[in-house]
């Protein structure tokens, strides 16, 4: 695989159910948004692409074990892959079991122009209450807000704020975390406060609607925390939204 920069999303949603159709339609989606783009690989013990049989009975019987398994474009030099697990009770907010979705894409210009298209398509399909998309070095700035150290709290980065840990937050409405591009479902929205006219204009500038709720879109170019800008407007939705991550009062 090569080492080129990516897009990474994390979508959250209600668990799977039996006979769920989502994680067909999340495939499918992402597809759409990507044209061209064809996900019908799986990666064997050895890492190398299979090309799945079936693709639509072996995701079927895969979402009644509460799993969307890892699939690839089967392109080694131009990796695109997206999977999905089940987040127990235990671990997530509200002490409510969730599905995660997780994808990469290279980030290249092609990607970053249908980033929004592509966000928009998983979250659909997945009916999320909530996801991003962010480029992998901007991520792993963010993942240190939450990871804890062996001392206890998390030791944040670049004078980020600390978050809390899932399963400390009380809803599973509440975005866990920030990121270059945001969707929110209209319960989300309502419970973040977004969006208030007179103090959102410059997010709603690069925001729209969808049909269950909103893309936000923190900065124009994709988030690169090196850039004090980037920074200044990550540090700026954190103060906007304290019930981001946990923050606000119960």
């Amino acid at each position: 695989m090569t080492t080129r920069k990516r897009l990474e999303l994390n979508v959250y949603a209600p668990a799977l159910v039996k006979n769920d159709g989502r994680t067909l339609a999340v495939v499918r989606g992402l597809e759409l948004a990507l044209p061209g783009l064809r996900l019908e690989w799986e990666i064997d013990k050895e890492g190398r692409p299979v090309e799945v049989p079936q693709r639509e009975a072996w995701l079927a019987e895969a979402a009644t074990r509460g799993k969307l398994p890892l699939l690839c474009n089967g392109d080694e030099s131009y990796p695109v892959t997206i999977s999905g697990m089940r987040r127990f009770a235990s671990a997530s907010a509200g002490g409510q079991p969730q599905f995660q979705v997780h994808a990469k894409l290279p980030l290249d210009a092609p990607v970053v122009t249908a980033a929004a298209d592509v966000l928009e398509a998983v979250t659909q399909g997945i009916r999320a209450y909530w996801g991003q998309a962010t480029p992998d070095g901007a991520a792993l700035d963010i993942a240190y807000q939450i990871a804890p150290t062996r001392e206890g709290p998390p030791s944040p980065r670049r004078g980020l704020p600390a978050l809390k840990l899932f399963q400390h937050i009380r809803s599973p409405e509440i975005p866990y975390y920030l990121g270059w591009l945001n969707y929110w479902s209209d319960a989300a929205a309502r419970a973040i406060g977004f969006p208030d006219p007179a103090r959102d204009s410059e997010l709603l500038s690069r925001s729209r609607r969808t049909a269950t709720g909103w893309l936000v879109q923190l900065t124009e170019a994709p988030l690169d925390l090196d850039d004090p800008a980037h920074l200044e407007a990550l540090k700026r939705a954190y103060e906007r939204f304290p019930e981001i991550g946990g923050r606000g009062v119960a």
